[in-house]
This record gives C-alpha cells, sequence and structure tokens, in this order.
C-alpha cells in the first residue's frame, strides 16, 4: 500500500497513477507550460526556457504527457508536493491541488484576496477588453448559403461592429463545393498532384481552383491538444480579424463554409508559398536574393505596423506565416490566435499560452499578451533571412537561431560568420544594420524593444 502524501512528500515520489490523473487536469489547453514558466531555480531565476518548453511540447508528438516529463524533470531538484500544491493554487488548478492536499486548497479558498489587486485574481476573472469577451462568448450559426456576403457575417453584428471598416464581401462556400475544386481534400503534397499546399497546429491547406483563380483552402482539424471548442473559436476569430483588417501584406480571406464536417477558411492562393519554405529552397527553388529579403522584411514589418495600428496583436509572427506572392510582396498569415485589445499600450493575460516556442518572448511564455511580443518574435524572423537557418534545429549548436545572438554578444562569433552562405549579393554594412534591428527586437526586456515604427524607420535605412 503506497505512503499517503503529504507536504513534505518529495514530487519524485508521487505514485504514477497520480501523476497520471494531475497530468488529465493540466495537459489539456497546454496547462503545463504555466507552470514551467512560474518554476524557479533557487537563485530566483526561471528554471525552464524557450528551448526547454520546446523539448516539452515534443513530448506530446510522442505520445507522452508534457505535465509528467515537466514534474519528473522538476523533482530531481527534490522539490516537495508542498512546493507542487503552492505552485498549483497560484495558476489557479485547484482541482488537481486538491488531489494532492485538500486541505491546503481550502485554506487557500479562505483567504480573502483585496480586491484592488488584479494580480490576485484569476486569470479568467481579470478584466479583460471588450473583444476579449466577446471573442469568448457564443455566436449565431453562420448562415449556410453560397450567396455572396456584402456585409459582415451574422455574428459579427454585435456590439464590436462599430469598429469594422467597410464590408466584408466574404462568400459564404458550400463544403460539398471545395471538396470538389480541391480533388476531395486531396491530401498529397501539389508535387506528387495532389493538392496539399501544408498543414499547420490547427488545420491542412489544400490549392483548389474557384471562378478562374487559383485559392488555398483551409480546411479546420483537430490536432494534438486541440479541442474542438479551439476549433470553433479559430474559426470565428480569423474571420472576425479578417472583417476588420485588410492591408496589402496581410493575406486575403475570401470566404468561408460551416456547413459540413469540418469548417473551411477560403483566402487568395500564394505562390511562392511561406517564407520558410523559400529560405531552405523547398523543392530546389532557388535561393532568394539579399535584396529581396531586404523588400520581405519591410513589407512584414508594415503589416505588423497595420495590425499595431488597429489594436491587433498578431501573437504567431513567424516565417512559415510569412506567405509570398509571384512576386515575393509577403502577407502575413494565420490570425486564429490574434487578439484585439482596446487599452492596446496594457499587457492582457491570458489563460492559455499559445504561440511557437522558438519565436517566443520571455513574457509570452508567462502568458502575457503585448505588442512588442510580435516585435520580439520579428526579431527571430530577420535572424532568419539573414542566416537561412530555420528557428530551430536540434542537431545544430546553439538549437534555437536566436541564441546566435548571445555567441556574437559574447564575441565568439561574428554575424558574417552566419551569414547564409547561398546569397551572392549580400553586403556587410546592411547585414550588419539589419542585425542590429535583431538584437534590439529581441532583448528580454520588452520595455527596451523598440515598437513597429521604429523598426519600419531602421529597415529604410538599408539599402536595397
Amino acid at each position: 500500500m503506497s505512503k499517503p502524501v503529504t507536504t513534505s512528500t518529495y514530487v519524485r515520489c508521487i505514485s504514477y497513477g497520480l501523476m497520471r490523473r494531475l497530468a488529465d487536469f493540466i495537459d489539456p489547453q497546454e496547462g503545463w507550460k504555466k507552470l514551467a514558466v512560474d518554476i524557479t531555480n533557487p537563485s530566483g531565476e526561471s528554471r525552464y526556457n524557450q528551448m526547454h518548453i520546446r523539448r516539452f511540447e515534443a513530448f506530446v508528438q510522442m505520445g507522452k504527457s508534457p505535465t509528467c516529463e515537466l514534474l519528473y524533470d522538476w523533482g530531481t531538484t527534490n522539490c516537495t508536493v508542498g512546493d507542487l500544491v503552492d505552485l498549483l493554487i497560484r495558476n489557479q488548478f485547484l482541482a488537481p491541488a486538491r488531489l494532492l492536499l485538500p486541505e491546503a486548497v481550502r485554506m487557500a479558498q479562505e483567504v480573502t484576496l483585496p480586491l484592488s489587486s488584479q494580480e490576485t485574481l484569476p486569470i479568467h476573472e481579470k478584466q479583460l477588453p471588450i473583444q476579449e469577451k466577446e471573442v469568448a462568448s457564443g455566436k449565431p450559426a453562420l448562415a449556410q448559403s453560397t450567396e455572396k456576403q456584402h456585409s459582415a457575417p451574422s455574428y459579427l453584428n454585435q456590439e464590436n461592429s462599430s469598429s469594422q471598416s467597410g464590408s466584408t464581401d466574404f462568400h459564404n462556400f458550400l463544403f460539398h463545393d471545395l471538396e470538389s475544386i480541391t480533388n476531395n481534400f486531396d491530401a498529397r503534397p501539389e508535387s506528387d498532384g495532389g493538392n496539399k499546399l501544408g498543414e499547420g497546429g490547427f488545420g491542412v491547406v489544400f490549392k483548389g481552383y474557384i471562378n478562374g483563380r487559383n485559392v488555398a483552402v483551409k480546411k479546420l482539424v483537430a490536432m494534438v491538444n486541440v479541442s474542438v471548442q479551439d476549433l470553433k473559436q479559430q474559426f470565428d476569430q480569423e474571420i472576425e480579424m479578417m472583417a476588420k483588417c485588410q492591408h496589402e501584406n496581410l493575406v486575403e480571406l475570401l470566404g468561408f463554409s460551416s456547413d459540413g464536417a469540418q469548417p473551411c477558411l477560403v483566402y487568395e492562393y500564394m505562390p511562392n508559398g511561406s517564407l520558410l519554405d523559400r529560405l531552405a529552397c523547398l523543392g530546389d527553388t532557388p535561393p532568394i536574393s539579399w535584396n529581396t529579403r531586404c523588400k520581405i522584411v519591410q513589407g512584414t514589418a508594415n503589416g505588423i505596423n497595420f495590425l499595431h495600428e488597429n489594436n491587433h496583436i498578431h501573437r504567431d509572427i513567424k516565417s512559415a506565416n510569412i506567405l509570398l506572392t509571384d512576386t515575393y510582396m509577403p502577407k502575413i498569415s494565420d490570425f486564429g490566435l490574434a487578439r484585439a485589445s482596446v487599452t492596446f499600450t496594457q499587457t492582457i493575460m491570458t489563460e492559455r499560452i499559445v504561440g511557437t516556442a522558438a519565436y517566443m518572448a520571455p513574457e509570452a511564455l508567462r502568458g502575457e499578451i503585448t505588442p512588442k511580443s510580435d516585435i520580439f518574435s520579428f526579431g527571430v524572423v530577420l535572424l532568419e533571412i539573414i542566416t537561412g537557418l530555420p528557428p530551430v534545429d536540434e542537431n545544430r549548436e546553439p538549437q534555437l537561431l536566436l541564441s546566435i545572438k548571445d555567441e556574437i554578444e559574447d564575441e565568439e562569433a561574428t554575424i558574417e560568420d552566419y551569414v547564409d552562405g547561398k546569397m551572392s549579393d549580400w553586403d556587410a554594412p546592411s547585414v550588419h544594420k539589419m542585425y542590429s534591428i535583431a538584437e534590439r527586437c529581441l532583448n528580454e526586456k520588452k520595455s527596451r524593444r523598440p515598437d513597429i515604427k521604429m523598426v519600419q524607420q531602421h529597415l529604410q535605412e538599408i539599402k536595397t
């Protein structure tokens, strides 16, 4: 018979069965990320950085629980159940805390917290901007008509519709029509004669042909750790976002479908795919010249500036979400994670940490939503532009691309050592200017990062 759990029980001694029960509460919605960023070493510094977070994410693909792996690792420091319960209560995981020490949770709930201190309130009870509350609320079902919509979908015609600019002109497609134009969502890659263009955390993208033009059809599918509710929110959020934000450097949403087995979003087709793939010369495509790369980052910065001017934070700026036209004009895509803020200068706290770990700012890993997090992510994109390297590679040292900044600061390398050898037209002064911008964007302290207008000004100084 196993010993009863007490405050002094070591976390590493928790039984497997109990550990799994804890994980059942914490794994959904990636709750383990909240715990990871709140765990500190005796020195007070964060124990887990972006690389650690990425490694724990990889356990999901292996069929393992990231919560269990996190607690196993933390357990090697001789932390106790008392420490774990404090951590859980602090992050509002009361149900798993109650599994361990019911009395400790009861006592914590009896403590009267000062209402004036927002930080003491559960995250989901913190005051959020009006748009935040509306995104979380239920929305009427979308009309199932193939006729062109000359106004926003019905659920957008609520209180926040006054912030929209102009009509949306979105088509409402039938699911079986989208099946037809994508060869029944042929999942073979386009290079093998199929229709699949790519996939991400919330769906698969297929090439189609409608009314004389190519389109990209994104079929939203629940991947690992993605609930149906998350999927619905992604769908609603993307349409709502695209109804408000239309710009030459944002990908154009043409329509949607909500009457089939999976919701779908239909976008303009981008012939040159993603910046990530083109930097890697995937499919034997030619290397992108330095001159073109400079124009790509300037266009991307223009797109981010438009979002920020309209009080939107993208939250997942990365080279895979920067798509390229036939002339290599960049267009930012994937707005399912974007958030609107009425009080844009304030930091919003979110219950779920989202984004791509290799691009995430330190505060984003703590669940903060701020425009300066987009700036940090853009800094990683600038490093990709200079080096042609992917943002993370477990067979490389350093594994995280953003870590080359530390090597250069320590004078172990120079930025010239990392310049993409596939380019022939780069020059040292312009590379140094771009790296200088990236370095400022990647400052650990968000208050010391430039805003997007400052980034635009510095990018305009680079010779193209």
